[in-house]
């Protein structure tokens, strides 16, 4: 991951939390997480590139995009053509 990191702060209600049931630091993971499948739903970013806004490898995030009723076959020819070169 890049080290040139940019912060970017929500507002929102404490009872989001208590609805929730998590903390903080979930709820900010859980943040990050869904802007993530979002952005590489609309094409705008690679799932590599997702990965690391989600903070996890990309397996793992092509593993959860289920969660968020994406395709993992939302990839780009340049990325399709790399996993078949490494398969």
């Amino acid at each position: 991951m890049g080290s040139n990191r940019q912060v970017v702060q929500i507002e929102y209600p404490q009872e989001i939390l208590i609805s929730l049931k998590e903390t903080p630091d979930e709820f900010s993971k859980e943040i990050r997480t869904a802007a993530a499948a979002k952005l590489y739903e609309l094409g705008k970013i690679s799932s590599g590139r997702a990965a690391e806004l989600a903070g996890i490898s990309r397996i793992s995030f092509l593993q959860l995009l289920s969660r968020y009723n994406v395709s993992i076959f939302n990839i780009t020819k340049n990325e399709l053509e790399k996993d078949t070169q490494n398969a």
